[in-house]
């Protein structure tokens, strides 16, 4: 009899659990606000881009609260594991090396990478031509890998915190390039006042070894229910027009790809 009511205690008790995790009353998602037009911040520091507008349409999708939490980039995996919100939408590229540490949904957007400089800078791409030449990236990113893997220490790779910094030091002439998502630096540089005197060079970069298979929702392991859910609110939203919608207000072609 013990025996029977400690299991049904168990089963009770595992019942409730799941029950619990699947409830999501609220979904706090962790967002960089330095990486237009996914994402920016505000002079009030208000966050709003892309991926500010997915997360508040994926929470109304699965009725539940919607809580934005910005995050350096830097530190957003571990602010995820840490607990600090439940899932990153931060224009993250779905890598196998991040798939050790976390989950993805599937893809919500699929954009090339490219190198940018100023108008008339010639560079030959490989590792020879590219020996002690400058290039700037954003720390810790598929970019900042790719080079490394790519160039070795044949490239002089200048890391930096924000796209930002980046494009202060190449206006500057101290760094000869910029490496980043296309859209990233078309919105953040080239679309700028004086970006004309920008522009793309060099390859069109998307190989799935380096920048994944597009870019993903990060959730922790643990969190599989929500990682189903919010695949399902993507897709859902795609299917009702609204991730269209949301799209035409930052991209002039399809973000999400094929």
């Amino acid at each position: 009899m013990k025996k029977w009511i400690l299991a049904a205690a168990m089963v009770s008790a595992l019942s409730a659990a799941s029950v619990q995790a699947k409830e999501w009353k609220e979904v706090r998602f962790g967002i960089e606000g330095a990486y237009p037009p996914f994402s920016w911040t505000e002079p009030s520091g208000e966050l709003k881009g892309f991926d500010v507008d997915m997360a508040n349409a994926l929470c109304k999708e699965l009725q539940t609260k919607c809580k934005i939490v910005a995050q350096d980039w830097d530190g957003i995996i571990p602010s995820l594991l840490a607990r600090k919100y439940d899932a990153i939408i931060a224009a993250m590229s779905i890598t196998d090396e991040r798939k050790k540490k976390v989950d993805f949904t599937g893809k919500y957007a699929l954009i090339p990478n490219k190198f940018v400089a100023k108008k008339g800078t010639k560079l030959d791409f490989t590792k020879d031509g590219l020996k002690g030449v400058k290039v700037g990236v954003q720390r810790a990113t598929t970019h900042d890998k790719y080079l490394t893997d790519n160039y070795g220490d044949s490239v002089s790779i200048v890391r930096y915190g924000s796209f930002d910094d980046a494009y202060l030091d190449l206006k500057a002439g101290r760094i000869a390039t910029v490496l980043g998502d296309a859209s990233a630096l078309e919105e953040g540089l080239i679309n700028k006042a004086g970006g004309d005197a920008y522009e793309f060079i060099g390859p069109s970069l998307t190989d799935p070894q380096w920048f994944g298979d597009g870019f993903g929702i990060a959730l922790r392991k643990q969190d599989k229910d929500l990682t189903a859910k919010l695949d399902v609110a993507i897709k859902s939203l795609r299917e009702k027009g609204i991730y269209q919608e949301i799209a035409a207000k930052y991209f002039a072609y399809d973000v999400y790809g094929q």
